[in-house]
């Protein structure tokens, strides 16, 4: 009986509360302006920067020829042996420049890194943009103990609303059933506010940003 009474006297606050609404605090400061002005530094040594505060590690390639390059010499130097990758353009990028070697795995939980492709980059907060439509769905940069993420230039974008817009766009407004953001290697310090990275998903994230044209 106590207790129909305690929920009678909420209820009868709460409708109280909606017959005296008041004003919205700062009700016109979403639509006037930028919320974070756009430096004017160029994008890329942003991105970068943001990125490796975060502990990702960062590399510009100015060309292709060049991913290939870095590439290659990221997997000899760490001795990764079972690659996933479903990016096909990728794929046929390094067989055609001299990585035909590569032992590829379809075997996610068991490849020591998966390389994958994004639909943005954003320089302000260093997150890769992922979706459900990309050929690795929404499990390789989650599952895979390092994540090494292919970006394109003209994938580059300042902030998440300018991201958002730019699939928006790709896809004529028909956005994939899921959009992650990946923000650096995972991290966790719940225990004893001590940094642990690698915990509940990718241990390492590179990305290796290639030159194809001026950044948004």
């Amino acid at each position: 009986m106590e207790s129909t009474k305690s929920k009678q006297v909420i209820l009868s606050r709460i409708r109280k509360a909606l017959h005296q609404p008041v004003d919205i605090p700062f009700s016109r400061q979403e639509t006037e302006g930028e919320i974070f002005p756009r430096p004017a530094d160029d994008l890329a040594v942003i991105v970068a920067t943001e990125f490796t505060r975060l502990l990702g590690k960062f590399a510009y390639c100015p060309s292709r020829e060049d991913l290939v390059q870095q590439a290659g010499a990221l997997i000899r130097e760490r001795g990764w042996s079972k690659i996933y990758c479903k990016e096909s353009p990728l794929v046929r990028l390094f067989d055609r420049m001299g990585l035909s070697d590569l032992h590829y795995t379809d075997d996610l939980s068991d490849c020591d890194v998966a390389f994958t492709g994004c639909e943005a980059l954003v320089a302000r907060t260093g997150t890769i943009v992922l979706s459900a439509a990309l050929p690795h769905g929404r499990t390789a940069s989650v599952y895979a103990p390092v994540h090494v993420c292919v970006s394109l230039t003209s994938q580059l974008t300042y902030d998440i609303s300018d991201a958002l817009a730019m699939v928006k766009k790709r896809y004529q407004g028909d956005v994939p059933s899921v959009l992650s953001f990946a923000t650096g290697p995972s991290r966790t310090a719940d225990i004893e506010k001590t940094l642990v990275v690698g915990v509940h998903g990718p241990r390492e994230v590179y990305c290796l940003l290639v030159e194809d044209g001026p950044p948004h």
